[in-house]
């Protein structure tokens, strides 16, 4: 019997594919970098240098395009093709980001596609599997939180 995916509805996914990508990839960035950047080891923040990245949701005909540039996640626009491009299903992201599911298994299982440069690839991989990061609450991006958390980093340090 074959596990039931879950994508975005239809009529939802036309109106998210119509949005602009650059203010989208603006946001994802900011979320990743309060969640992420901190905990990368200083090796892979070497590696992942200069390097273009797209986060694309099938689902939902999205892309966020992001580098890492200067110690944090920049948002780029898109041009040419990125040097890996990560995709799968909202679901399966937010799995994956919850740590309900592991890379591999949503690879192997064809819910996970790395597109691109293969070390790259397996440099994003290894580094999630190593990440001891707590789980992913969506919770954590409500508006509110998202912009105490923000005028926190960005409020003058006294």
């Amino acid at each position: 019997m074959q596990e039931k995916r879950y994508t975005l509805p239809e009529p939802l996914a036309k109106v998210l594919a119509r949005l602009p990508a650059y203010p989208g990839s603006w946001l994802f960035v900011q979320a990743l970098n309060l969640a992420l950047a901190r905990h990368l080891p200083q090796d892979v923040r070497q590696r992942l240098e200069g390097k273009r990245l797209r986060l694309r949701l099938d689902d939902a005909g999205l892309a966020f395009d992001f580098e890492w540039r200067a110690g944090a996640f920049a948002a780029g626009r898109a041009r040419g093709e990125p040097d890996l491009t990560i995709g799968a299903a909202a679901h399966d992201l937010l799995l994956l980001a919850r740590r309900q599911e592991d890379p591999d298994t949503l690879f192997f299982s064809r819910r996970l596609a790395l597109e691109g440069d293969t070390e790259l690839g397996l440099l994003f991989k290894n580094t999630l599997d190593a990440l001891e990061l707590p789980p992913f609450e969506l919770a954590a991006l409500a508006p509110g939180r998202v912009l105490a958390r923000l005028r926190g980093t960005l409020a003058p340090r006294a």
